[in-house]
């Protein structure tokens, strides 16, 4: 018997795969985490009723779940808008971090009414996410430079930046920790409901921003050109120069959006290691929410409850917290491996061989 395996290009995607996929994706990485669970002696039914259930339909939970969501959609942003012209900002990391410290040098060094300073703090922020995501974006489109290696190892300068910063001249509060002086009331973003600042607020507005401009704009018409086929843009005339400066730039500001949020609205100071792989984690989120602003909202969130339930679990299981990281793991490699059935149709052939003719009955004399 031979087996043989077929893979042909599709040619048309089936609607239930095309949406389905995300789905899909997030279940299939659930049920392989559900065996590291096992092998750790934890019911997994248990350990996920307190991961989702507890998380999203208790006060604490869902307050919680919703600020940390915050950074996650804003980074998952700065992901997805260079994803959709064919780059990969793996440095949303490094331009959070660039946008927190400009934001809180003028949130503490500014004396102005908080109906000013907040949005300065944003507007700061912004500027300097932008710059710093601008460096990467023209070494690609200039020289054609690797974006994937220049944001990343930014991303580690922008770290070092900050723990100089934290040690040296931002330092501030009792003892020696890395972290700056407290907020004032002026310069600490507003609760938008209780438990939760307004900083949701900006998220989702520049999630409908996003969407606008990638579905009912001529900008995201060529954006998307340029994504799909930049050597076709060009001889249309579309500038591929603009374009990836353009995604870069708004993305490293929607990353430090992301990061002055975090650090305004929930900390209430810039403390070391505020960020635990925010700007990381959104690459996975854009993955999942490739094909609209709105799903990489809901990527956001999902991930914003397996941060807060994680937690729990750990807490009330005692399982290690690197288990949302396997999960995040999980949940990249399956969206590779669903964007291969996406491209692709896998058939097996079983080839028996020759089928031996019945014997004859042997007539006998009569």
């Amino acid at each position: 018997m031979n087996v043989a395996v077929n893979v042909d290009a599709r040619e048309d995607i089936p609607v239930w795969l095309a949406y389905g996929t995300p789905v899909f994706t997030v279940l299939a990485a659930l049920a392989v985490s559900a065996v590291a669970l096992v092998v750790l002696d934890v019911n997994p039914v248990a350990a996920y009723a307190t991961m989702f259930v507890e998380t999203l339909f208790t006060e604490f939970g869902l307050t919680e779940t919703l600020t940390k969501a915050v950074p996650l959609i804003l980074t998952g942003l700065a992901v997805y808008l260079p994803l959709k012209a064919g780059l990969f900002n793996i440095g949303a990391e490094g331009q959070l971090v660039a946008g927190a410290l400009a934001g809180t040098w003028i949130g503490l060094n500014l004396s102005l009414p908080g109906l000013a300073l907040v949005p300065l703090m944003f507007v700061a922020a912004a500027v300097a996410g932008g710059i710093w995501a601008g460096i990467p974006a023209y070494m690609r489109a200039k020289w054609d430079v690797n974006e994937i290696i220049t944001s990343l190892l930014l991303t580690f300068v922008a770290l070092e930046i900050q723990s100089y910063l934290l040690r040296g001249p931002m330092q501030g509060g009792t003892g020696n920790f890395p972290q700056s002086e407290r907020f004032s009331e002026a310069a600490t973003i507003p609760e938008l409901v209780s438990g939760v600042h307004a900083g949701l607020l900006v998220a989702v507005c520049m999630v409908v921003v996003t969407y606008v401009l990638m579905t009912r704009t001529r900008l995201g018409f060529e954006i998307t050109f340029v994504g799909s086929n930049d050597e076709a843009a060009r001889q249309a005339g579309m500038s591929k120069f603009y374009v990836y400066l353009l995604v870069f730039v708004v993305g490293g500001a929607f990353a430090a959006m992301g990061g002055i949020s975090e650090i305004a609205g929930a900390q209430g100071r810039y403390r070391a290691g505020f960020e635990p792989g925010y700007g990381f984690t959104a690459i996975p989120i854009a993955l999942l929410g490739r094909n609209s602003a709105f799903k990489v909202l809901l990527a956001g969130l999902f991930f914003a409850v397996l941060f807060v339930g994680g937690s729990s679990m750990e807490v009330a299981f005692g399982v290690p917290a690197a288990l949302v990281e396997i999960i995040q793991a999980l949940v990249i490699l399956f969206l590779i491996t669903a964007e291969f059935f996406k491209s692709y149709r896998v058939g097996i052939d079983i080839d028996r061989g020759p089928t031996e003719a019945p014997a004859q009955p042997q007539g006998g004399d009569d």
